[in-house]
């Protein structure tokens, strides 16, 4: 049987994945039931709630582009938490759709710097069947409004 352990937090995963490297001081859940078991500190005479990073193991990442550095570009949706995961993690490793020869990525592309990647791999054989592209033109008896 497995027991799982959760606490109550005011705060989304994917905001205490982003506190990893900082605790959070947060006043709103003072003082209730948020603030049960949690350690609590008092500033200015204002209670606050010690909300603290979540962390984990291991973390899967999948990047567009990556160098042999570990640095990774993401693209569309991949953005959303991958960075996230591969900085909350104690070891990274990350599938790369192209690998290249590190100095060939744009800085200023680079959403995942390598000192957070581990292990890196190139992943094969991509078919992105839900990238399709449809287009049909429209008919002379368009109802669709263009303003």
């Amino acid at each position: 049987m497995f027991e799982i352990d959760r606490d109550l937090s005011l705060h989304t995963d994917a905001e205490k994945l982003r506190m990893v490297v900082n605790n959070l001081l947060d006043n709103v859940g003072a003082g209730t039931l948020v603030a049960e078991g949690k350690e609590t500190r008092t500033v200015d005479g204002e209670s606050y709630v010690l909300e603290t990073g979540l962390t984990a193991d291991v973390s899967l990442v999948k990047a567009w582009k990556g160098d042999t550095e570990g640095n990774l570009i993401y693209r569309k949706t991949a953005r959303n938490f991958n960075p996230n995961m591969a900085t909350a993690a104690r070891v990274t490793v990350a599938e790369v759709e192209e690998l290249v020869e590190p100095g060939s990525l744009d800085p200023d592309c680079i959403h995942t710097p390598g000192i957070f990647v581990q292990r890196i791999i190139q992943g094969a054989r991509y078919t992105k069947l839900i990238e399709k592209r449809t287009v049909r033109k429209r008919g002379e008896k368009s109802n669709a409004v263009v303003a």
